[in-house]
């Protein structure tokens, strides 16, 4: 992972091992500004749906987010994976199959939402400036938020591994998981989607 004070700083992007770095910037500051100041959960006492809810709400809708463009839209499918969740409380092992479960049901759900516009022909994607309204994505640098709006021009499978992997810090494996796809699949999507978010951040 980059340091802090690279995190912080303008991107680069020369090849695909530059977009790597800058789509690794991008997200792990974003990931930073959205965790400052969430309460960590608590040690001793027993997991409830009240502490994911506390810990985790604010990153998944980040995720969400980051994969269908909407703020109200992102909050309605991070609501649907916690209603979910509730409804599934008894069958979970421990809580890191509750933080799997969330970010599998927001997976899915964005996923759904893209699949309903694509059909519905009076859809007109929102404008990047009011759909990434957001405080924490207006507290990133203009380059910074050049390299989210790259983000949302790429297929969405492609979207949704970058933004597991350098915003949600997910293993291949979890991405894997996540996404209901092959860890070799994960490897070769990650390197075309590194790969076209390199030509479109190098258009003008």
């Amino acid at each position: 992972m980059a340091g802090e004070d690279n995190q912080a700083g303008a991107p680069q992007s020369t090849g695909q091992g530059g977009a790597e770095q800058t789509v690794e910037q991008t997200l792990t500051r974003l990931r930073a500004i959205d965790t400052k100041g969430t309460p960590p959960p608590r040690p001793d006492a027993p997991l409830t749906l009240e502490d994911l809810y506390r810990t985790h709400r604010m990153r998944l809708i980040r995720l969400a987010l980051l994969l269908v463009d909407e703020p109200a839209t992102a909050e309605d499918v991070v609501q649907e994976a916690f209603t979910g969740l509730h409804r599934n409380w008894g069958g979970l092992r421990d809580s890191a199959a509750a933080v799997g479960y969330l970010r599998t049901a927001v997976v899915n759900g964005s996923r759904s939402v893209l699949r309903r516009r694509k059909t519905a022909r009076e859809y007109t994607p929102p404008h990047a400036v009011n759909a990434r309204s957001a405080e924490s994505l207006a507290m990133l640098t203009a380059e910074h938020q050049s390299v989210v709006r790259a983000l949302s021009q790429l297929p969405p499978r492609q979207r949704e591994v970058l933004v597991l992997r350098y915003y949600g810090n997910l293993t291949e494996a979890e991405i894997a998981e996540a996404a209901g796809i092959s860890k070799g699949t994960v490897k070769s999507t990650a390197s075309r989607a590194l790969e076209a978010l390199q030509k479109i951040m190098n258009t003008p």
